[in-house]
């Protein structure tokens, strides 16, 4: 995918799970070492538009497999002047949901096009 604009981002939470250890000999109360690392899904949403990109990566990845779709994301959060405020590297990631909002031809709403990508880490670079 080469360049899209969002209007919205949600970066999951990102979680290091508890691990409690005791030992036979430790005083009464266990000690609390880090364990693994959940790090939580991104879901980008933008309105529709006639480009396929978005829709494609996803097509690709479910047709062939994950594998050869995994691509480092950066999301560039920008200002009413259109500056870049902060930037966030989301590493190796792939699409596992595509979805489309409600279409209703009585209203004036957006239709509004839904990626989930599930990735390796994410990070704030600027």
């Amino acid at each position: 995918m080469g360049q899209a604009g969002f209007s919205e981002v949600f970066f999951a939470d990102t979680i290091v799970e508890l691990v409690e250890y005791r030992e036979g000999n430790d005083p009464g109360h266990v000690r609390k070492l880090p364990g693994l690392t959940r790090i939580g899904n991104v879901t980008l949403s933008l309105g529709m538009t006639d480009s396929m990109e978005v829709f494609r990566w996803y097509a690709d990845t479910a047709a062939v497999g994950h594998a050869n779709s995994r691509r480092n994301v950066v999301v560039i959060v920008m200002d009413e002047a259109g500056e870049d405020k902060a930037r966030f590297v989301v590493r190796d990631a792939w699409p596992v949901k595509y979805s489309v909002g409600a279409l209703n031809a009585k209203g004036n709403d957006v239709l509004i096009e839904t990626l989930e990508l599930v990735n390796e880490g994410i990070e704030r670079v600027g």
